[in-house]
């Protein structure tokens, strides 16, 4: 079916109260597991490209990109295509002509106030282009090597107040938040601070996106969709279950030359991984509707 958007696909979200999936994809084995754990649990799913992907591939978006949409252009269910965690102008200025309906702007490590004039400029010029945009405020942490933030150090959580004037001033169409998850997470043990979340909720009238999601068990991921959050960003839990499943194939077929045969593996069990974590999140609207 045609490609949609992140955009229509969270104003769904938000309107039946669930949330839409949205994987972080660095392989065709992502994308097409991706698209098919989610045509497997009939439910739409947002595919994500990071600049940090794109740095892997070289410096190119658009090889990925394409390949991203052709697989969407023939999926049974809505997929949307999202570049994630854009720090470069030029990068972002890419994202039109590849086939990018949406972006995440990434100046959450700046200041406050360098956050917000980068960040506005960012969302100026992709509404320009017809582009959804989502921003972050608060550090989600793990991103880039770096350890996750202590629950208590300066920026480790969102500020209700501060999210209010940032999204006014910014202009994005979504806020990504810091409620306790953090990026690269291997382990299932984080946990969501369920009072600042109703609190970020009352107080934005923009969707709520969580990062890091691939360190939160399921009632987690399902508490965070009942508190307010549309979108869920899960990467690492895709290579968790690729590289995991290669492993053992490999250990159990030393003679194993062909890259397809344990390819095959990896990418079966990032398709259980993706219907899984849709399921976690609770019903959402149908993909057809």
């Amino acid at each position: 079916m045609p490609l949609t958007t992140t955009g229509d696909l969270v104003t769904r979200a938000a309107a039946a109260r669930s949330a839409v999936a949205a994987f972080n994809v660095i392989t065709l084995e992502h994308i097409e597991a991706v698209i098919a754990g989610a045509e497997s649990v009939n439910a739409p799913v947002v595919l994500q490209v990071s600049e940090n992907a794109v740095k892997f591939r070289y410096g190119r978006l658009h090889p990925l990109a394409r390949a991203a949409v052709t697989a969407a252009e023939r999926a049974t269910v809505p997929v949307a295509l999202h570049l994630d965690h854009v720090k470069s102008d030029a990068l972002l200025r890419q994202a039109p002509d590849a086939g990018f309906g949406s972006v995440m702007y990434d100046a959450a490590g700046l200041p406050y106030a360098e956050n917000l004039a980068a960040t506005r400029a960012a969302a100026d010029w992709a509404h320009a282009q017809g582009l959804w945009i989502e921003a972050e405020l608060g550090q989600i942490g793990g991103k880039d090597g770096r350890p996750p933030l202590d629950a208590h150090a300066p920026g480790a959580r969102t500020d209700p107040d501060q999210a209010r004037a940032f999204v006014a001033d910014s202009g994005v169409d979504a806020l990504a938040v810091a409620i306790g998850t953090s990026h690269a997470m291997t382990t299932r043990t984080a946990a969501i601070d369920r009072t600042l979340l109703k609190r970020l909720s009352a107080a934005l009238d923009v969707p709520l996106v969580l990062h890091g999601s691939s360190g939160l068990p399921d009632p987690e991921l399902a508490a965070a969709v009942a508190g307010g959050i549309t979108k869920v960003n899960v990467g690492t839990a895709l290579n968790i279950a690729m590289t995991g499943a290669i492993r053992e194939y490999l250990a159990a077929h030393p003679e194993a030359v062909d890259s397809r045969s344990y390819l095959t593996v990896g990418r079966e069990a990032m398709t259980r991984t993706v219907a899984s974590i849709i399921q976690a999140l609770g019903p959402a609207p149908a993909a057809s509707s």
